[in-house]
């Protein structure tokens, strides 16, 4: 067996840090892959490999952005969109997390409410579309609860499938102390499902933003994804790669702040 590295004092020296462990190493290689997609968009544009009415250059996109702020539209657009995620989110987490428990806890729940829940999962997003507005009409309503429906799927089937594989001799030995319902929940079935309920909200996350697009063709007139289909019908193609940046970006902020609240929770549990 390799002996231990030592100091000249003895104590054993200070173990480096994995290259790509480091943190300078992850901000700058999150930002390569990007930048070297900018150049290369730049390259092609410029050249005139692609021309201006099929590829804008990154400028023209910039300034389609400054036009709309200059217009004071583009922040009630984003503010709109992000509204929208947050409710829808914060809903179909909350109902996914409820109906994960009674599925996985319960065989009884399984037997009920399992197989329609894998129906109604296999059923596309603007499946439900025409349904939404004939119930709900154009308003914010049937937004939202579109946008929960694409949130609820990934937490109820992560969080179930880990409720039901949770190590029985946990389970058993948290009943061998007297814990029971709640207790027992609370104090084994939670903890060894922390990392699950962390990931399928992450997966929530996404999925909310996925079924915005979708959301805001329902009679929408602002938002990211309204403006996505605006820009399309009008032929404004720099709008369009403007909006898919957009989306890009509030979902690569949303899920940075969902993982910090991720670490808190980890911290806490495990």
């Amino acid at each position: 067996m390799t002996p231990a590295t030592t100091t000249t004092t003895g104590a054993p020296a200070q173990q480096r840090t994995p290259l790509w462990s480091r943190t300078w190493v992850k901000i700058a290689g999150g930002f390569l892959v990007p930048l070297i997609v900018l150049g290369a968009w730049q390259y092609v544009t410029a050249s005139g490999i692609m021309p201006p009415y099929r590829l804008p250059s990154p400028a023209t996109v910039v300034a389609a952005a400054g036009e709309l702020i200059q217009r004071g539209e583009l922040w009630r657009h984003i503010a709109i969109s992000v509204q929208r995620v947050v409710i829808g989110f914060a809903i179909g987490s909350l109902i996914g997390l409820f109906f994960a428990a009674v599925v996985g806890l319960s065989r009884a729940g399984a037997v009920l409410f399992a197989p329609i829940l894998v129906g109604i999962r296999a059923v596309p997003s603007l499946a439900w579309v025409p349904l939404l507005i004939l119930w709900f009409q154009v308003g914010e309503e049937s937004k939202i609860i579109l946008i929960t429906i694409g949130a609820f799927f990934p937490v109820y089937t992560t969080v179930a499938s880990a409720l039901r594989h949770v190590d029985p001799l946990l389970v058993e030995a948290g009943r061998a102390f007297g814990l029971r319902g709640w207790s027992l929940f609370r104090t084994v079935q939670l903890p060894a499902v922390v990392p699950s309920v962390v990931a399928g909200l992450r997966l929530a996350l996404a999925q909310a933003w996925l079924f915005l697009v979708a959301a805001e063709l329902l009679g929408a007139s602002m938002g990211v994804g309204w403006l996505l289909n605006d820009s399309a019908q009008n032929g404004r193609v720099d709008r369009i790669i403007m909006a898919i940046v957009l989306l890009a970006l509030l979902g690569t902020i949303t899920n940075g702040i969902l993982v910090l609240f991720d670490k808190v929770v980890l911290k806490r549990w495990l």
